[in-house]
């Protein structure tokens, strides 16, 4: 029997899984990611758990429909509430032997009472040389995720920006519950998935996949038949990475009082006919939010580039990522 502070989903990549470029894209892949840490969590603090923060998502190398897919969950920090877990998507063609690894995050949970208030879990301590790495790697990084979420939340979004944006709006459905009632979060970067998709097409002119997500900070849920409000902004372009800003609101439709319950940022890639990745459309900013906007985004490449990815396992050459 796996220990408790481990939880591994197994199943096959259906062909509703598809996205829009034949492979399982991304926003599937984070819902399966949720799941995983949620069996995780509640096996670790036996109690209900919602998703606070997921960060550092690299979809290095597509899952093809078809394949035989691992999620795997691992607690590497517990807070007094929260636990925090490395996930690892991995998957392979089921008639080879083995899987490939193939995307990785870290993602906080937090326990819950009855009344949805934050509750007690119980400590993990790391054992192995390994575990212990993950341990210290993961207590350096929660003042560095402070200074990202605080300039995140520190960023404005008006009329006077100029850049490509995109706005979805649609009612939360009964079939997006979770087991508390709400809004499963991974429905809900799914639809932000879904959101910067759009951007980054309307952009680029082209397809594009997703090779990064970060930040993704929940603030508070989203309830069922509740009006649900998707921004997704471009902010900056490097290379070949288009940097798109996405802010979820919801609420009421009967009051049309909306408020912010998700943000981050999402880093997508445009491909040719043949699947490989092309330039970015270069993007210059014209009023001074423009400016601001993209400053930040560049901002958040200098501070990730200052804290090294341990949680990765795989040859950064092979990667999508764009660069600075």
């Amino acid at each position: 029997m796996a220990a408790r502070d481990t939880a591994v989903l197994r199943f096959l990549a259906a062909p509703t899984d598809a996205g829009r470029t034949g492979t399982v894209d991304g926003g599937r892949v984070l819902e399966w990611i949720d799941k995983a840490a949620y069996a995780c969590a509640v096996g670790w603090s036996r109690s209900y758990c919602v998703t606070a923060y997921v960060g550092n998502i690299h979809f290095d190398r597509p899952v093809s429909v078809g394949d035989m897919v691992e999620v795997a969950a691992t607690i590497v920090y517990t807070g007094r509430t929260s636990m925090h877990i490395r996930v690892e998507v991995a998957s392979a063609d089921p008639r080879e032997p083995g899987v490939t690894l193939k995307d990785t995050c870290l993602i906080i949970m937090v326990a819950v009472d009855q009344d949805g208030r934050p509750t007690p879990v119980p400590q993990w301590a790391p054992e192995t040389e390994y575990e212990r790495r993950q341990w210290t790697v993961t207590q350096r990084r929660i003042e560095l995720r402070s200074t990202i979420e605080k300039l995140m939340a520190e960023q404005k979004y008006t009329d006077e920006g100029t850049a490509e944006e995109t706005v979805l709006r649609f009612l939360a459905a009964p079939t997006d519950i979770n087991w508390g009632g709400k809004v499963h979060g991974g429905t809900a970067m799914r639809w932000i998935d879904e959101a910067a998709y759009v951007c980054g097409a309307k952009w680029a002119g082209r397809p594009v996949i997703a090779v990064y997500a970060g930040g993704v900070r929940f603030y508070r849920p989203m309830h069922i038949g509740h009006l649900v409000e998707i921004r997704a902004r471009l902010i900056h372009t490097a290379a070949r990475g288009l940097h798109i800003s996405v802010n979820v609101w919801s609420g009421d439709p009967a009051t049309g009082q909306l408020e912010l319950t998700t943000n981050c940022l999402m880093v997508m890639v445009a491909l040719d006919d043949e699947g490989r990745a092309l330039p970015a459309k270069q993007w210059h900013p014209v009023s001074q939010e423009d400016k601001d906007l993209d400053a930040f985004a560049q901002e958040l490449v200098r501070l990730r580039a200052e804290f090294p990815d341990s949680y990765r396992k795989i040859d950064p050459s092979i990667s999508l990522l764009p660069e600075s």
